[in-house]
């Protein structure tokens, strides 16, 4: 570390309220995360660390505000926050285990560097998705409030990430919720090589928070006394009246995006002018010349310090690489299920009515599932769902929100981390295309990464047949079918309707819950009026059958059912009911194929790389001897979905099942 000419701190540091020992313990947590990266970046051009994201000059912020919080409060930090890790007390030794993608580390080789999740300390990493991690913090604020208690949240972002739509949606749904949570900008002057001039026209990123009716606040990021006093001050006006803040660190990122990408775009003389504004030289200054530390102590703290750093990191250098074990890619689901009634009477419910029942019934045994989605409050969602449901839970636990999809999916991981279960409902599948990256990115792949996994149920209606366009009639289940971690669930009877889903939503794992509109008022069966489960990934023999089997789900089996009725007993066909996309029933697919020899996979969605495809794919692999003719697939055209009703009549499958029924039997 280089020494200026100057003797004199270049900032005014005011001490007030502190005492010595925290006045020295910001020094030291700033020096130790500063030594621990001239070590990697030593590592580094040995070759024995593969990439490192440095936070060098920027040591201010992460110490700061995390000594500034308390204890039970939850932070969300970057790749360029080491101090947070540190001054929360994580072991340096399973750190840089879990840098070096090792099996001590903290997600045992399955996660690189800061994306990583620690409950124990209330620290919550990353994902490479800069601004997702914005609504988990909402939903940790949202549970706090829930819960009546003192904690709150703390999230970082870069100026570069306050470009993406997550910040907004953030922004906004803390707002208007009055959710206790800070947000807290690192303006370091550049995303990787992009100059804040191009990320943003404002003159300060702290002015955005008028545009969200929130407070808004400019700081020195390089001096730890402001930063830390701005923290405390506004974590406890947080945890007073439960309004979020935007907090705009300014500071310079004395190193690269990541050491590959160098700092050549970089003037020169931002680095000159930036070194003067070391936060920790300058702080060293201002405790020496109060008194508080003694040039022969840095040196011992200094020693001390780079001892430590080599003890914890020697042994993690010689540990093996991790070898392959079996993946755990779902929670395990341990929880007792309630049968169905042996007798479960004459009364028939439809659709959308047994999917109101089961939600309903779900809310009143569990006081910790949280609903969430557009207009399902006072209106009862555009289907209907969830009307009557603000009077008997409360807004609290049936909440409207804002046109925020990515926000919401986000929060729901966030009441996760605090044992809550949510129902977000999407108002059309469609929409889902906006919380692509939480689901698929966050929700998806938490247990896998870091062993918490998310008790989230999303409600998707979908499918066509209702003249409803490209935009409200979409099959996307095939898009998510490819995500390990989900759960996909898709009932084609009011009974399994209820039973699923009441299932689902005791699940800890992400379920999407696709539900077709065009059964929702068109069909109804026999559904007991007690709470009951139906397992998942189990599917049933909608119809048994020897000469055919049809597998499919959804209006599928509907439309499967009314063919085979028509064309029997002439021909005798089998229909299997797949309920459960992901994971999908191969036993009950493959006993089927066994009976029959001959196999159709129908499916709504388009016929590229649907559903079917994979179950006609694996069907042909592992069942190929059994199979007297080659599996056919039958689905819907390859274009988007048509507005017209004859043409969206003829871009669905249904029509043309009776023939490609007579083909298969005539091979």
């Amino acid at each position: 570390m280089s020494t200026l000419p100057i003797a004199k701190s270049v900032f005014h540091y005011d001490p007030k309220g502190l005492t010595p020992e925290m006045l020295l313990r910001l020094y030291r947590e700033m020096l130790y995360a500063r030594l621990i990266e001239e070590k990697m970046l030593s590592l580094l051009r040995q070759g024995k660390v593969s990439k490192w994201f440095s936070g060098i000059g920027q040591e201010a912020i992460a110490v700061g505000a995390t000594l500034a919080l308390r204890p039970e409060d939850y932070i969300f930090p970057l790749h360029r926050n080491l101090g947070v890790f540190t001054s929360r007390g994580m072991p340096l030794r399973k750190l840089f285990a879990q840098w070096q993608g090792k099996a001590s580390g903290f997600t045992r080789g399955r996660e690189r560097s800061f994306h990583f999740g620690a409950p124990e300390y209330r620290v919550i990493g990353m994902i490479s998705h800069l601004g997702a991690m914005l609504p988990v913090a909402d939903g940790v604020a949202l549970a706090s409030n829930l819960e009546g208690e003192s904690y709150i949240a703390l999230a970082f972002i870069g100026d570069g990430g306050t470009s993406e739509g997550d910040f907004h949606e953030a922004l906004n749904v803390a707002s208007v919720w009055k959710l206790p949570v800070l947000f807290l900008i690192e303006n370091n002057g550049y995303g990787l090589s992009t100059p804040v001039s191009e990320q943003y026209a404002c003159e300060r990123l702290a002015l955005r928070a008028v545009g969200y009716g929130i407070e808004g606040y400019t700081i020195e990021g390089n001096n730890v006394l402001e930063v830390y006093h701005t923290i405390r001050d506004l974590a406890e006006k947080a945890r007073e009246d439960r309004r979020p803040r935007l907090i705009e660190a300014v500071t310079f990122r004395m190193r690269g995006h990541e050491e590959a990408s160098g700092t050549k775009y970089v003037p020169p003389h931002l680095f000159k002018e930036w070194e003067q504004r070391d936060p920790i030289l300058n702080y060293e200054r201002f405790l020496l010349s109060e008194g508080l530390l003694s040039e022969k102590e840095v040196q011992a703290l200094r020693r001390d310090l780079k001892k430590k750093i080599e003890e914890e990191i020697r042994p993690v250098l010689s540990e093996p690489e991790p070898t392959p074990e079996p993946a755990e890619v779902y929670a395990p689901f341990e929880e007792e299920l309630v049968p169905p009634p042996a007798e479960p009477g004459k009364r028939t419910l439809r659709f959308v009515d047994a999917i109101s029942e089961g939600l309903r019934q779900a809310m009143q045994r569990d006081p910790k599932l949280i609903l969430m989605g557009q207009d399902i409050a006072e209106y009862g969602g555009v289907f209907k769902v969830t009307e009557g449901f603000v009077n008997l839970f409360g807004k609290e636990r049936v909440r409207n929100t804002p046109l925020c999809e990515s926000a919401i999916l986000g929060m729901s991981l966030g009441l996760a981390l605090r044992n809550f279960s949510s129902m977000v409902e999407m108002q059309f599948a469609d929409f889902v295309s906006y919380g692509f990256t939480q689901i698929v990115n966050n929700l998806a792949k938490n247990y896998y990464r870091w062993g918490v996994a998310p008790k989230v149920v999303v409600r998707l209606p979908t499918g066509a047949g209702v003249g409803a366009g490209p935009f409200h009639s979409q099959s996307l289940e095939g898009i998510f079918l490819h995500v390990p971690g989900l759960k996909i669930v898709y009932p084609s009877t009011a009974y399994d309707a209820k039973g699923l889903l009441t299932t689902a939503l005791r699940d800890p794992n992400p379920v999407l819950f696709f539900e077709h509109k065009a059964l929702y008022r068109s069909i109804q069966d026999v559904v007991p009026e007690s709470y009951y489960n139906l397992p998942l990934g189990v599917a049933r023999v909608a119809r048994p059958g020897k000469d055919l089997s049809i597998i499919t789900y959804g209006m599928g089996v509907v439309e499967a059912l009314k063919v085979a009725e028509k064309l029997s007993p002439e021909v005798d066909i089998e229909v299997i009911d797949l309920r459960t996309l992901l994971p999908w029933d191969k036993e009950t697919v493959a006993a089927s194929v066994r009976r029959t020899h001959r196999v159709l996979v129908l499916y709504e969605g388009t016929y590229t790389a649907g559903v079917g495809a994979e179950i006609a794919a694996w069907i042909g692999e592992y069942l190929f001897e059994q199979l007297d003719a080659p599996v056919m697939r039958l689905a819907s055209k390859d274009t988007p979905v048509p507005f017209s009703i004859p043409l969206e009549k003829d871009f669905l499958p249904w029509g043309r099942l009776p023939e490609a029924i007579q083909k298969l039997l005539a091979y």
